[in-house]
């Protein structure tokens, strides 16, 4: 539940039917936003995720937390006829519903958005997946590492020559997670002028396949498989010296850049022998970075940047975590919140990355305990 009734959502309930990350996210931000969220449990240990990665002195998991924070919690077992009915009550009062079983699963269960849009005309329905609800890879399990095996996205990151290599995050679930979120304010200001709910889907595939839009184009419209940089490979359509290069103390991250204007202001006339096609930003791509990067290993990274900052070249030092949150720059985005736990302590996590009239948003509670708020909640639907 949100710590301040001024927030745009203010209001507006929210149903979290959904289990570990792609549409917990999405209840998260609206969460965020001022909706108050019910999280829909089973009572025979709730969310997957209250056990994923859990230390041996933990009730539910870091991840669960930083996930549900601020929401509440109430243990349904949805085969149980008195469960059931207290479901439908929680639905008539919804603005928002969030599922993300496999699909055809909720229909079976009786809430599916057919049915569900009889009963409230103004829902508005998130159903999550990872396929989308049609073809042969309906019941196949979706799932952020083997959304992305499936979408291409794989042969974009590392180095030719390199396996397939996935990033470092959950990035289907997280980007679907906000795309969802997209779709539901979309629904709900639509809703305001119509007075009528929407059915919003969305999938892992379609997320990440948008999330590559710009590699997609070119090889759809050009017929242009992306080629990886042998070293320093970042976009494997940018032409050198787009990467990240080693320097004598850490790395240097280098984005487009006239390689000629390069070449001067580190000393380096070699780089300006070797022919760059404008037709083919792979010609000699490599050499033109193995050549860059044997000239920068030599000096450290602070010694480059005061050169080529001043100079207006788009460069940056690749930075830590613990060397980003130290910064002057880290601590002036204030992007870390503390939340207090139940069974004592404190946790750390990000903010919601945006300021509502200049002021943070944030929320000072973990995520719920197992059906937490089951008796209040059923108390508050008996008395209305």
């Amino acid at each position: 539940m949100t710590d301040s009734p001024d927030l745009p959502l203010a209001g507006l309930l929210v149903l979290d039917m959904s289990l570990f990350l792609a549409g917990p996210f999405a209840a998260l931000r609206l969460q965020d936003l001022g909706a108050r969220v019910i999280k829909v449990e089973r009572p025979d240990g709730g969310d997957p995720s209250r056990g994923l990665y859990k230390e041996d002195d933990e009730i539910d998991s870091l991840l669960f937390h930083i996930i549900n924070r601020g929401k509440e919690s109430i243990a349904l077992n949805l085969k149980d006829e008195t469960d059931r009915a207290v479901l439908f009550k929680l639905i008539d009062k919804a603005d928002v519903l969030i599922q993300n079983y496999r699909p055809g699963v909720a229909e079976r269960l009786g809430f599916g958005y057919d049915e569900m849009k009889k009963r409230n005309p103004g829902l508005v329905y998130a159903a999550i997946s990872g396929y989308g609800a049609e073809g042969p890879w309906v019941g196949l399990p979706g799932q952020d590492l083997l959304a992305q095996a499936r979408s291409g996205i794989m042969w974009l990151s590392g180095n030719e020559g390199d396996a397939p290599t996935p990033t470092g995050l959950a990035l289907a679930d997280v980007s679907t997670g906000v795309t969802a979120a997209q779709g539901i304010l979309a629904a709900l200001v639509g809703r305001a002028r119509s007075g009528k709910g929407a059915l919003i889907e969305t999938n892992l595939l379609d997320t990440l396949l948008d999330l590559q839009f710009e590699q997609l184009a070119m090889y759809m419209n050009k017929g242009q498989l992306p080629r990886r940089s042998s070293q320093s490979n970042a976009n494997a359509y940018a032409p050198a010296p787009y990467g990240v290069y080693e320097t004598a103390d850490g790395y240097l991250a280098i984005a487009m850049t006239p390689m000629d204007r390069l070449a001067d202001l580190i000393g380096c006339p070699a780089l300006k022998e070797i022919d760059q096609s404008a037709n083919d930003v792979t010609l000699n791509r490599d050499e033109m970075k193995a050549t860059l990067g044997a000239r920068l290993i030599g000096k450290s990274t602070q010694y480059w940047l005061d050169i080529l900052q001043p100079a207006d070249i788009w460069c940056a030092e690749v930075m830590d975590w613990e060397a980003l949150l130290a910064s002057e720059q880290g601590q002036i985005i204030d992007m870390v919140q503390e939340i207090a736990l139940d069974e004592g302590g404190t946790m750390k996590t990000a903010r919601i990355p945006m300021r509502l009239n200049g002021a943070r948003m944030g929320s000072t509670r973990p995520g719920p305990a197992l059906g937490a708020h089951s008796h209040a909640i059923r108390a508050e639907l008996a008395g209305s």
